[in-house]
């Protein structure tokens, strides 16, 4: 198992991490905002299909996934430093629906959805604002996706981005703090530190999944942690 996550992840995240696979720490320089510069879902779009990256990830990673096998595609258009088109490859992809702000969306990532439902949101940091389950169920904190979702008959959890923390902004997003392997959802941080905490727990127990929290302390948006 590869683990891709942000090189800036707390320390003690690192180490937990490390214990079920492989883990490979994020970094850029020049290409994007320093805040969202070690973002794996800002880099890389991972759909059940296949994953398809950013030409302007450093090559370091794409020989990477070459010598672990791991196949991929390169997008065509490059991640830029400014939001939106920061924010091309920040989709979510789940058996039936394919979910962005789709004037923005890399063209091999729709093509690579076409066969999927197309909803289409306002938030371009999709990925950072949304956490994908089975059946349909999602977590999200952002007020304007929930909407859209709900309205589209989706079940979905609405919490808050108080207190989770993204370096050089006054708050995150809670789907950057989480990653999903299997039936196991990781967080960057402790639900007890957090404000809809119990309501996450109660949330995701309900789903059947486990969750492992990486360090006691508040949740951190790292840009998601991907799983390969």
């Amino acid at each position: 198992m590869l683990i891709i996550a942000d090189k800036k992840i707390p320390d003690k995240a690192k180490i937990n991490l490390q214990k079920y696979g492989e883990l490979v720490l994020l970094e850029t320089r020049g290409i994007t905002e320093e805040s969202i510069s070690g973002h794996p879902d800002i880099f890389f779009f991972s759909s059940q299909k296949e994953i398809i990256i950013a030409p302007n990830l450093p090559s370091i990673y794409r020989e990477l996934l070459h010598e672990k096998n791991i196949s991929f595609r390169e997008g065509r258009l490059n991640v830029e430093v400014k939001y939106p088109m920061a924010a091309r490859y920040n989709a979510v992809a789940t058996d039936k629906c394919f979910i962005h702000r789709t004037d923005i969306s890399d063209p091999e990532i729709l093509e690579n959805t076409l066969h999927l439902q197309q909803i289409k949101v306002q938030q371009g940091f999709t990925r950072c604002s949304l956490l994908p389950f089975s059946n349909n169920n999602f977590i999200t904190s952002d007020e304007g996706i929930f909407e859209t979702l709900a309205n589209t008959g989706m079940q979905v959890l609405l919490v808050k981005p108080d207190e989770i923390i993204l370096p050089g902004h006054p708050y995150g997003f809670f789907g950057g703090t989480c990653g999903i392997m299997n039936d196991t959802v990781f967080i960057l941080g402790s639900l007890s530190h957090y404000c809809d905490g119990e309501k996450v727990k109660i949330f995701l127990k309900n789903l059947g999944y486990k969750i492992i929290e990486l360090y006691d302390g508040p949740l951190f948006d790292g840009g998601s942690i991907l799983f390969i």
